[in-house]
């Protein structure tokens, strides 16, 4: 017989399954086509792993960024992805994926359950040194995969760099050398006619 533990598990790993239906307004940079979260999510570990070094902080816990970046867009399952340029669908936001984060790591026995939500609220809170950096690559992915897509989405929704800066700067409480490279790397899709520095 199977124990009810690993049953919960299972549960709780087929329902994960879902995240890779849920897409974003971030383009992949051969197909075009949105990116997925299960995709955000991989990538965001990679990120972690590569770019640690410019973390603000030495000796960064790795293994805890990892957990909070594989994990902190699973509520999305529920709450859905929102925009992070819609200020009218931010409203409420943490609130529904507060719901979301208890019903689905709740799947989970009960001691696992209390490490991802605490994890998740730890990315959240943004109060440790892991969880900022965790934030910073979460904010730098997309702007990477913005200017690496020409901005088309960017250019879809009408959101300028204004916006972009002042959205996401930031990152420079995980990583200052981050942030000095995405406002660069933003201030180049201006530069090539990719992005408007106007306001619209």
């Amino acid at each position: 017989m199977t124990s009810p533990r690993l049953e919960q598990q299972i549960r709780f790993i087929l329902e994960a399954d879902r995240l890779k239906e849920i897409f974003r307004q971030t383009l992949c940079t051969q197909s075009r086509r949105r990116e997925n979260d299960a995709e955000h999510s991989w990538h965001l570990c990679l990120l972690a792993i590569v770019l640690a070094e410019h973390a603000n902080v030495p000796h960064l816990d790795l293994g805890r960024v990892l957990r909070m970046v594989i994990i902190h867009d699973l509520v999305e399952i529920d709450a859905g992805d929102t925009y992070a340029y819609d200020p009218a669908a931010m409203v409420g936001q943490h609130e529904r994926e507060a719901v979301a984060a208890d019903r689905i790591f709740g799947l989970l026995p009960a001691d696992q359950a209390r490490e991802f939500r605490a994890a998740w609220d730890e990315f959240e809170e943004r109060k440790t040194p892991e969880a900022r950096f965790a934030a910073a690559i979460d904010r730098f992915q997309p702007m990477l995969l913005g200017c690496a897509t020409g901005g088309v989405s960017w250019r879809a929704h009408g959101i300028t760099q204004d916006r972009i800066l002042a959205r996401n700067a930031h990152i420079a409480d995980g990583s200052a050398p981050l942030w000095d490279y995405a406002v660069k790397m933003v201030q180049q899709a201006v530069d090539a006619g990719h992005l408007s520095a106007e306001k619209i």
